[in-house]
């Protein structure tokens, strides 16, 4: 016969799954954290170092053309997250016998891409007026609220990313010289953490 504590924590549990997002890849953001590292080290030569073999080679020295190049590399970077994200909780939700579309899981995307789209459009805008150097902020900020607004549909560390997202974007803003750092802190060494931190919590 089973003890009273047992069936809550059954009960508990089968009501997180209707209601949160658990299959999310810890994995998944330890390579986004990577893809970061890169995308941002590719920039970061190509701005600061357009006179050496490599950057000449890959970026004649123009302005537009820098600026459409490191639009296609963040692009680039973004399709590999969030194509691993995808990938990588989708083998976690088979794995764990979950269903991957899940009503949790849409209010999730929902809650996530609102302020993310929102963010994008709003940096098309700022590209528009060329105020490159609030991009990097902008992206921060945005994808840290809608991380915050995910939390609630997901695991609670999403909350404590979003959040540290959020702090490097205002500090983006305030001091945008350092925006490119800020950037690759956010997407580069905070999702290697927290990515390190639900893997070894909840996917092993």
């Amino acid at each position: 016969m089973r003890k009273p504590e047992q069936e809550l924590a059954e009960i508990k549990s089968m009501m997180e799954r209707s209601t949160r997002f658990l299959s999310l890849s810890g994995l998944a953001g330890v390579l986004a954290g990577i893809y970061a590292f890169v995308g941002a080290g590719i920039a970061y030569y190509w701005i600061y170092f357009p006179d050496t073999t490599y950057g000449q080679e890959f970026i004649p020295m123009n302005g537009e053309t820098l600026h459409v190049n490191l639009m296609a590399v963040a692009l680039v970077v973004l399709i590999l997250a969030i194509g691993s994200a995808y990938l990588l909780s989708q083998q976690k939700s088979q794995r764990n016998a979950h269903q991957f579309w899940s009503p949790a899981s849409k209010r999730f995307l929902l809650a996530l891409f609102i302020p993310v789209l929102a963010g994008g459009l709003f940096s098309f805008a700022l590209i528009h007026e060329n105020a490159y150097q609030l991009i990097a902020a902008t992206t921060l900020i945005f994808y840290g609220l809608g991380l915050i607004n995910a939390s609630h549909f997901t695991l609670g560390e999403i909350k404590n990313l979003g959040i540290g997202q959020l702090f490097l974007g205002i500090l983006a803003a305030f001091f945008p010289e350092f925006g490119l750092v800020c950037w690759a802190l956010g997407f580069g060494v905070l999702h290697v953490v927290y990515g390190s931190m639900m893997y070894y919590r909840y996917d092993r």
